[in-house]
């Protein structure tokens, strides 16, 4: 039951540092890996399952929120906005390779969806970016402890 319970809270980390939300996974990630009580490949996947489940989340949110953009409570300015819509377009999709990053990563996928990128291809992406950083960090962090 302690198994499943943190990997549950692993899940929830990953899938809340995914979001605008300001938080990260990393630390919960090498904390479990130290323990080395859990399985790498379980933790390499559930934290990547939370993290591109996240990131869905601020895709999901772009699409919706942008309907909102000339309201005096919308949360982005519109010079904000069109920087980053210019930006995302000047770079397309593959921009998506860098949603991993802290501070830049999560207002990637946020922009990938006010601009209306196929599901298909952010998934993709986005899953290629978010399970990369995660086996490396488990990569690094195992080196360390063997």
């Amino acid at each position: 039951m302690i198994d499943l319970a943190a990997y549950f809270g692993l899940f929830l980390a990953a899938l809340a540092a995914a979001t605008i939300l300001p938080m990260q996974s990393e630390a919960v990630l090498v904390g479990m890996l130290l323990t080395e009580t859990y399985s790498t490949f379980m933790i390499v996947a559930v934290a990547s399952f939370g993290n591109v489940l996240g990131s869905l989340i601020n895709w999901a949110l772009g699409r919706w929120i942008e309907r909102f953009r000339n309201r005096r409570w919308f949360p982005v300015g519109d010079s904000a906005m069109e920087r980053a819509q210019g930006w995302y377009r000047r770079y397309g999709r593959w921009s998506l390779l860098a949603s991993w990053l802290p501070i830049v990563g999560d207002p990637i996928t946020v922009v990938a969806g006010t601009l209306r990128e196929p599901l298909p291809t952010f998934l993709l992406l986005v899953a290629i970016a978010k399970i990369s950083r995660y086996v490396v960090l488990a990569f690094a962090t195992t080196s360390l402890v063997s």
